[in-house]
């Protein structure tokens, strides 16, 4: 379910010849853990599989791509190049410095697997809200939306074999802290994925429409991990849920607004502004709301250790980091609770928004992630409750002004009440010391 494989594949048919799928491993990407490495490597190991079974060598190349990729071209004689896309600053210049090192007679193409709608094609500006984009996504799905035709078995086989990988190897690679451990509820690779997708679909999707924003139920997809890896496509999710529209409606419109809408809405502000992960990437009304109350007297100020150790006199908010820590997922809706929080007890606007981001893509596993840095999604059924939708009302608009918050959207713990029961999540999730 891979429209830049599909495209590699149907470029090597055409010219008769072998296909080679290529994995450049980096040493560190960001915040990321052993959690997000295990997940990635441990669905990998899935991918090789399948690709030995249709008869395509997978190669995993130890190394930033603009040092692997390019010798590895050569030496195989490879006669094109084709990426996927991700609108993301490092991504990008990976692709930018492999086209700059490539051979001067290998075309380089690169195809958005990734949304459902090209991110270019969907928009060609950054988009102000979810209302501004929606219709032009809804517009064309009908061209996009459509099922993928299957990845055959290649009858073209290379010259020589694929290295067997050393998979050891791959993990001793790693400079990356290895203290936050995997988690238990998610099993990595596609198949896992789609068994989640599955369960989602005959368990939970029923009570979607009605029950996502309450963090005590289970109505979620929780699929976000496996979105995120690539390891499940989003397009594949909506054409099995949207086979239940007859009988789920309102939940099958919802999650379509949230997989779809929300998350093509974030990709394309990551795309548009190269400010996508700080302040300075906010409007101006958010940017002269949180100057003008930069100075005022914060109720309480943490440091980072004590947001992440989820020692502040919160319960609800402790819990919600908790949950983030102990399973690297918090559900979407306390997710902005959480990030608001932050907004409220750090030093300034700069300090809420790094702190938030640091914690988001150390522990989520959909860290690092479009939807983790913008994505508004008030019901969580992806689990991303977007650091600059909450810290800077990204995607929102302008509320009643108050302290700190100027104009940005508020949230209470008196709020959180009157939505679902607080209590029982505190409990779920206490400290364990």
């Amino acid at each position: 379910d891979n429209w830049a494989f599909l495209y590699a594949q149907r470029l090597a048919l055409k010219q008769e010849l072998p296909l080679h799928v290529c994995f450049c491993l980096v040493p560190k990407f960001l915040e990321a853990t052993i959690r997000h490495y295990d997940f990635m490597l441990r669905g990998l190991q899935e991918v090789a599989q399948e690709c030995a079974e249709l008869n395509i060598s997978f190669h995993l190349l130890l190394g930033y791509a603009k040092d692997v990729l390019p010798a590895f071209v050569v030496e195989h004689g490879v006669g094109g190049l084709v990426t996927d896309f991700s609108p993301l600053r490092l991504p990008r210049q990976w692709v930018e410095d492999v086209r700059e090192r490539l051979p001067e007679d290998v075309p380089f193409a690169q195809v958005d697997a990734h949304n459902i709608v090209p991110c270019w094609v969907a928009s060609a500006k950054q988009e102000y809200s979810a209302r501004t984009i929606r219709g032009k996504i809804h517009a064309q799905l009908p061209e996009f939306l459509t099922e993928f035709p299957p990845v055959v078995r290649h009858p073209y086989s290379p010259s020589c074999p694929a290295e067997p990988i050393a998979w050891e190897a791959c993990y001793s690679s790693l400079q990356v802290d290895r203290t936050v451990k995997e988690v238990e509820w998610a099993t990595p690779g596609t198949a896992a994925g789609l068994a989640v997708l599955k369960s989602f679909i005959t368990e939970r999707l029923k009570s979607f429409g009605s029950h996502r924003n309450d963090p005590n139920k289970a109505a979620l997809s929780n699929l976000s991990p496996w979105f995120h890896f690539g390891q499940v496509s989003t397009q594949r999710a909506i054409l099995e849920v949207q086979k239940h529209r007859r009988k789920h409606k309102e939940s099958v419109d919802a999650f379509v607004e949230e997989a779809v809408v929300r998350r093509e809405l974030a990709e394309n502000f990551c795309y548009y502004n190269e400010n996508y992960d700080s302040v300075q990437g906010a409007y101006d009304w958010a940017q002269t709301t949180l100057k003008l109350h930069a100075k005022d007297k914060r109720p309480y100020l943490y440091n980072l250790q004590e947001l992440e150790q989820g020692t502040t006199h919160d319960p609800l908010w402790n819990a919600a980091q908790l949950q983030m820590v102990r399973e690297g997922k918090m559900h979407g809706f306390l997710r902005m609770y959480w990030a608001k929080k932050i907004l409220e007890w750090t030093r300034s606007p700069e300090e809420a928004l790094k702190f938030a981001i640091y914690l988001n893509d150390r522990y989520e596993l959909d860290g690092t992630d479009p939807n983790g840095y913008v994505g508004k999604l008030q019901d969580g059924n992806m689990g991303w409750g977007g650091c600059l939708w909450s810290i800077c009302g990204i995607h929102d608009q302008g509320w009643a002004e108050r302290a700190i918050f100027g104009k940005i959207r508020y949230m209470n713990y008196a709020g959180c009440k009157r939505k679902f029961d607080v209590d029982q999540f505190e409990r779920r999730y206490a400290p364990t010391h």
